[in-house]
């Protein structure tokens, strides 16, 4: 499904020197694996999954999805393939404040369309009934609390049904019982709807959650 080749990513420091903090990834994703990649803070962790979403570009390398090119096409292409074939949960849930917990999840929809159709508004009722969510469709977020704003930005996350998920320290901000509900979720996805997910995470307790663990260190992936 996903192959890097050589993936590079080198940002200034501040001191007109550079720091290069992707030094040649190489990974292959095979469909419905859940993957979790480790590394300490400031190892280039986020930097690798901004790139597996398209969201920056690598100074190297190659990112092919489904055999295609991700960064050979127009950026209108990318915007598409962020749209509708990868979700993202990050540790920040960012739900809009003045919108419904069901509104929250429809907002990817209504990035392309003025109305969600009726297969989606469904399809939003059977992703807050998976996450235990489906009696607070109406309330609106600063009326929930973490876990269930953490379960609605999951919901908001597979709403365009992507193949792959991407999972940006899921459980950072959240205490043990609701990060361990989180990344229970997270499996329970993987297994019945066969999402694809990759997910770092400075956590060895949550990492264990995935089915193959990576740690990203001086720049390469072991």
């Amino acid at each position: 499904m996903i192959l890097l080749s050589g993936i590079t990513k080198t940002y200034p420091d501040g001191n007109n020197n550079f720091k290069r903090v992707l030094c040649g990834i190489d990974l292959e994703v095979q469909a419905g694996e859940f993957i979790a990649i480790m590394g300490a803070s400031g190892s280039g962790k986020t930097t690798l999954l901004s790139i597996l979403g398209a969201l920056i570009l690598p100074d190297g390398g190659s990112y092919r999805l489904y055999g295609q090119e991700v960064f050979g096409g127009k950026p209108s292409t990318l915007d598409d393939l962020r749209n509708r074939q990868i979700g993202f949960v990050f540790q920040e849930h960012r739900l809009m404040p003045q919108l419904c917990l069901r509104d929250n999840i429809l907002l990817p929809v209504l990035a392309s369309r003025l109305k969600a159709s009726d297969e989606q508004l469904e399809y939003a009722k059977v992703l807050m009934e998976l996450t235990g969510i489906d009696s607070l469709a109406r309330q609106f977020p600063q009326q929930l609390s973490g876990g269930e704003a953490g379960r609605t930005a999951l919901c908001r996350a597979l709403i365009m049904k992507p193949a792959l998920l991407l999972a940006d320290e899921p459980t950072g901000q959240l205490d043990a019982s609701t990060s361990r509900s989180i990344i229970l979720l997270l499996q329970k996805i993987n297994r019945e709807l066969g999402t694809t997910i990759i997910m770092v995470s400075h956590s060895a307790q949550t990492a264990s959650a995935a089915q193959r663990i990576l740690t990203l260190d001086n720049g390469l992936l072991s």
